[in-house]
This record gives C-alpha cells, sequence and structure tokens, in this order.
C-alpha cells in the first residue's frame, strides 16, 4: 500500500506537480482505500473499471481482492508509472492489471478486453457526474459501482425528489439504478488537500428502461426541467416542447400535473413524459 512518504516520494520521482485540471488529489491513507474496496463489495469474480488511479493507491487495494483491474488514466506520466509500481509492490498481480492512457470521457467498450462489472473510483472532481452516466452509459454489463466525489455532488447524486439538491445528476443517474450516499472522506486523506470534503457514492444497476433513444428523450426532459427550477412544467418544459400549450397537452397525457415543479418527479414520471410526448419533440 502507498503512505503519505511513498506517494511523495513517487511524486519527486517523477517531477509531479499535481493539477487541478485534471483534479489530482492523490488518497494517502491505507484504511481510506480498504474502506472504499469494502464498500465496494467487488470480489474475485469482478473485473473493476478504475477511473483516474493516479499513483496508484486505490489499484493497489483492489488487485488482491478482485479478478481484473482496467486502470483509465488521463496522465501520461502516471499512466506509464502505474504499471511499474504495481510490479515494485504486488509482482503477482501485474498480469491482472491494465493500463489505458485516455480521458475517460472517451472510453468506450472498443478499448477494453473485458466487460467491466464494477465501477471503483476516485473520480476526477470537476468531471465526475459527467464520466459517471458515461461510464454507466457505455458499459451495461457494470452492476455497481462505489465512487469518490466532491461531497456537494455526492449529495445532489444521492438527492430523492422533493429535497433542496435534488437535480439533473440525481434523476439522471437514476435512470441505471439506485443510488446511496455510503460515507464522508476528509481533506486530510489526500495530498495536496482539497479545500473541499469528499463523500462516497454507492451505485447498484436495475432494470433497463429502455433504449438509448428513449434515454436521450428523457434526459432532454430532465435537462428542460430543470433549466429552470422554479418554474412549472408547463413553463419549463415550453421550449422543449414547441409551447406552453403543447406542454401542457404532453404532461396531461402523461398524468403528471402542468403546475408541478422538475423536483418534484421521479425518474418513471420524466420517463412518462418522453414517452408521451410528439415523435418530434
Amino acid at each position: 500500500m502507498l503512505g503519505a512518504g511513498r506517494i511523495r516520494a513517487l511524486a519527486a520521482e517523477l517531477g509531479l506537480r499535481p493539477t487541478k485540471q485534471w483534479g489530482q488529489n492523490f488518497v494517502i491513507d491505507a484504511n481510506t482505500v480498504r474502506r472504499i474496496v469494502r464498500l465496494a463489495g467487488v470480489g474475485s469474480d469482478d473485473v473493476v473499471l478504475e477511473v483516474g488511479p493516479g499513483l496508484g493507491s486505490l489499484t493497489l487495494a483492489l488487485l488482491p481482492v478482485v479478478a481484473s483491474v482496467t486502470a483509465v488514466e488521463i496522465d501520461p506520466l502516471l499512466a506509464e508509472r502505474l504499471a511499474l509500481t504495481v510490479g515494485e509492490l504486488q509482482p503477482e498481480a501485474v498480469g491482472r492489471l491494465t493500463v489505458i492512457n485516455a480521458d475517460a470521457m472517451t472510453v468506450t467498450p472498443e478499448h477494453l478486453s473485458e466487460a467491466p462489472t464494477a465501477l471503483v473510483a476516485n473520480l476526477p472532481y470537476n468531471v465526475s457526474v459527467p464520466v459517471l452516466l458515461h461510464l454507466l452509459q457505455q458499459f451495461p454489463d457494470i452492476a455497481s459501482a462505489l465512487v469518490m466525489v466532491q461531497a456537494e455532488v455526492a449529495d445532489r447524486l444521492a438527492a430523492p425528489p422533493g429535497s433542496r439538491t435534488y437535480g439533473v445528476p440525481s434523476a439522471k443517474a437514476r435512470w441505471y439504478g439506485e443510488v446511496r450516499r455510503v460515507g464522508s472522506v476528509p481533506p486530510s486523506v489526500f495530498w495536496p488537500e482539497p479545500r473541499v470534503d469528499s463523500g462516497l457514492v454507492d451505485f447498484r444497476r436495475g432494470e433497463v428502461r429502455g433504449n438509448d433513444a428513449l434515454r436521450r428523450r428523457v434526459f432532454a426532459v430532465i435537462d428542460a426541467a430543470f433549466s429552470q427550477r422554479r418554474k412549472t412544467l408547463r413553463s419549463a418544459l415550453a421550449g422543449w416542447a414547441g409551447s406552453p400549450a403543447a406542454a401542457e397537452d404532453t404532461l396531461r397525457r402523461a398524468g403528471i400535473e402542468p403546475a408541478e415543479r422538475g423536483e418534484q418527479l421521479n425518474i418513471d414520471e420524466f420517463t412518462r413524459i418522453a414517452l408521451a410526448a410528439p415523435a418530434d419533440s
């Protein structure tokens, strides 16, 4: 496992200066990565996708437990060093690690030799929600995920309808399954220390709700509904539907009161709206 001293030594060896652009805050506490692996519930049959492995703290905690790890790292310097670090500390696990030097937002099944069954990651905080939604859409075999994100984002992802923090991330994540906030992580376990607390989010995939065309239609409804939070759905969906009257017609066909607001609807209700809309909406 990598402690604070080894993390700093590796960074010095590489001449690494962590950047905010790539969300480089490295976990230096072994108990934290063990906790993440435990909460993820992964085991010997799991093929794990890890995003942003950095210097390898979480990777080294995962490899003894799972069948294999595919680590996606955007920084070419860190991507090149990761396999060497695993070779030095866990030589028996080198053959079960694949490192891909890429932006996670561009990764598709064609990049991987095995379909991942789980996502376990300390996601870059500036793009955590887009990355999570992209990977859940691209890899339907991902049955579960445990991700560390900024605490505020964790709250939004896990928020139920009607709550103050419920919004676009909350609704879209539930297209894929159930989301729960399962823990908090203080800044002190990172180097360099971020200025925010972190949260752990657990995801469990649900039943398939529809094809990709329907998903895009539902997500368009969600985006429109939350574009003007304080407005009624009749007003907020007017641009999407073509007019306030068309929005009201669609809402009534879906069994939704036009005076409702987007933050009051669950994913099933957003889906009903998308299905009730004319095909060209």
